[in-house]
């Protein structure tokens, strides 16, 4: 599916920079090579060439590469000029190809849309490519390197398959029951597999909060009283004064957050207000918000001073808690000793006690919630949904009571029809703005 335009875009980073990448797909790539860069180039390989606007004015030295279609990205021509990352240059590269007739800027994501359209990536590989342009931690690059790799499309297309196989099968057995070459009864084996299918795919959803940690980041919020150290430990794990310190209560009357990198996960780390009685207006809504982050929180690290703990009633929360025992160095050695019975870390900011031991701590604990990164997740809240209502549909059909065999084989091609609205197979028209906008404009 060859477009009638051709689309050019900066696709490398943020100018200035020493090396700009300036990318062209569509069908005057060709052209344009030729005439920017001299006369065409040998086909995937790197050139040095002096790059010249049409009236000869020159306008950078630097490598040209084309890669012919279809065996490119997009499936179209597709060339790559590599130029010096001035502000000044790549504006006039640009100027200067778009002049040319049909050839125009690209929009977001148009690079991966024209592959998509063309048949070289699905749309479960499409929103991997986004990861692995947005990824920031080790664990986030191997989930996208691994999805965009086909992991995740062929686990649902297998499952599609299987279940093609046996809406063909309960078919053949409703039409041709009489027919010798048709094995008699067939239904045991193929819902035995819609059973077993329904399991796994279960399985499957329930990866999706492992996922999330890895693409979002692995919740940590900070609760405590007033004054119990909250903010002190918040600078001391974010390695930078990103929380002002001082003796007064109720200092901190918003949420705070940093990203920490901890075993190649994303941990977001949230201070939050002192949580006590009777607070003062402004003081109200931020312990209000505390409460309300807690509620979402995948750990919380829950502070008491060691030398003065107070109580902050309950929390409204199910999430797994790390009392924290802050402010060790007011004690004398044998109270010290004593105080770490009461909890499970006990810190001091101030000479650095345990706060690294804090942080493995931390990371363990999200790596354990995120699991396996070679795990094979469902990596969109959409493909979650998509998937339950595959279930749904396998459900009705295995509970035959009160159907037909014809009835319960429509209900196999419309759990088929799910899986194949994952990858993009069938009928995703209404999709593709929301999942191309997504991207950079280069990609």
């Amino acid at each position: 599916m060859i477009s009638g335009d051709s689309i050019v875009a900066l696709s490398s980073g943020r100018l200035p920079a020493g090396v700009a990448v300036i990318r062209i797909s569509g069908p005057q790539t060709r052209f344009v090579v030729e005439t920017i860069a001299g006369t065409m180039v040998k086909d995937r390989a790197a050139v040095l060439r002096r790059f010249r606007a049409s009236d000869g004015t020159l306008l950078d030295t630097g490598l040209v590469v084309f890669f012919p279609g279809p065996a490119s990205f997009t499936g179209e021509d597709v060339a790559e000029f590599h130029v010096h990352g001035g502000r000044a240059v790549v504006a006039k590269m640009l100027e200067t190809m778009t002049g040319f007739g049909g050839v125009r800027h690209a929009e977001p994501g148009e690079f991966t849309r024209r592959a998509f359209l063309n048949g070289k990536v699905d749309l479960v590989e499409t929103e991997a490519l986004a990861d692995l342009v947005n990824a920031e931690t080790e664990a986030q690059r191997r989930f996208a390197v691994q999805n965009a790799g086909g992991a995740q499309s062929e686990l649902y297309l297998g499952w599609r398959r299987r279940l093609i196989h046996a809406r063909a099968m309960i078919e053949a057995e409703i039409d041709f029951a009489d027919e010798e070459d048709v094995p008699g009864s067939v239904s045991d084996t193929v819902w035995s597999d819609v059973r077993t299918m329904i399991d796994e795919i279960d399985r499957h959803i329930a990866g999706f909060r492992a996922a999330e940690i890895i693409r979002d980041g692995f919740e940590v919020v900070i609760l405590g009283a007033p004054n119990a150290g909250k903010s002190s430990l918040f600078n001391a794990l974010a390695r930078r004064d990103a929380a002002i310190v001082t003796d007064e209560p109720g200092t901190t009357r918003d949420l705070l957050e940093v990203t920490l990198d901890l075993q190649g996960l994303r941990v977001r780390l949230t201070d939050t207000a002192g949580l006590r009685d009777a607070p003062g207006k402004v003081e109200a809504i931020g312990i209000d918000r505390a409460r309300a982050k807690a509620h979402g929180a995948d750990l919380l690290l829950l502070l008491r001073d060691v030398a003065d703990p107070r109580e902050i009633g309950l929390l409204p929360t199910e999430a797994p808690i790390l009392r924290v025992g802050t402010k060790l160095d007011l004690l004398e050695s044998r109270a010290a000793s004593d105080a770490t019975e009461d909890y499970d870390r006990v810190i001091s900011v101030k000479n650095g006690t345990g706060v690294e031991e804090l942080l493995a701590e931390i990371g363990q604990r999200a790596a354990e919630a995120a699991g396996s990164v070679g795990d094979v997740l469902p990596s969109r809240l959409r493909h979650v949904e998509l998937l339950g209502e595959t279930n749904r549909h396998l459900l009705r059909a295995t509970d035959g009571r009160s159907v037909g065999q014809e009835l319960r084989a429509e209900e196999l091609r419309l759990a088929a029809d799910r899986l194949g609205r994952i990858v993009g197979a069938i009928d995703v028209e209404d999709m593709l703005d929301v999942i191309f906008s997504q991207f950079c404009i280069g990609k």
